[in-house]
């Protein structure tokens, strides 16, 4: 990734869909001697919250996925796992809620599975390295990375400060496009009632 140079961070970057769409993310910025960890040790590096929410993930997929192949005689027992899951899935949003820390929360203008946009009152210098805490409450879930500022543009007295995903575990990223998707629906669902209603 640090042999890549910006043109080519900001291609990675774009490879992947974003969506417009605020969510709080925490943001401590690192030192240019500080070196990113190897992926496959992501989760020892991970606050204990993010790697008790991942493992729990994990293990409820694994769960449910032999109980789909029994079809409908298992329609009950599917839909009642589903909601003790919803129930426990709620309980971890409030535990990683905790590692939400007013003093590093910034908002992103925009993410997805390649990154994020943030607003801030200060500018970042381009390759900031940066540990990032995504809180995606729509899917009750969190997710903890690495990355690097790829552009930083100024707008309204405020800056644009996009972050390249630099650490990044599969399934984390897997997650962010899933959620990135599923708020897309939701706002292509609630245009389109929109446009009803004004037809009407």
């Amino acid at each position: 990734m640090s042999n890549l140079d910006l043109a080519q961070k900001q291609a990675q970057f774009d490879e992947f869909f974003s969506i417009q769409h605020s969510i709080s993310v925490n943001l401590v910025c690192l030192s240019d001697a500080f070196e990113f960890p190897p992926v496959d040790e992501l989760t020892e590096n991970m606050p204990y919250a993010f790697r008790i929410a991942s493992e729990m993930s994990e293990i409820e997929s694994r769960a449910l996925r032999p109980l789909r192949r029994l079809g409908e005689h298992a329609a009950e027992l599917v839909e009642f796992l589903n909601h003790q899951s919803r129930k426990i899935d709620l309980i971890m949003s409030f535990i990683l809620q905790q590692q939400d820390h007013e003093d590093n929360r910034y908002k992103t203008i925009s993410f997805g599975g390649g990154g994020l946009t943030i607003v801030s009152d200060k500018p970042l210098s381009i390759g900031q390295k940066a540990e990032l805490k995504l809180f995606l409450t729509d899917e009750a879930s969190a997710v903890f990375t690495y990355a690097e500022v790829i552009d930083c543009k100024e707008a309204d007295d405020q800056y644009h400060i996009a972050l390249l995903f630099t650490r990044i575990r599969e399934q984390d990223q897997d997650l962010i496009v899933r959620a990135s998707l599923h708020l897309q629906t939701l706002q292509l669902r609630a245009r389109a009632k929109q446009q009803k209603n004004e037809a009407e």
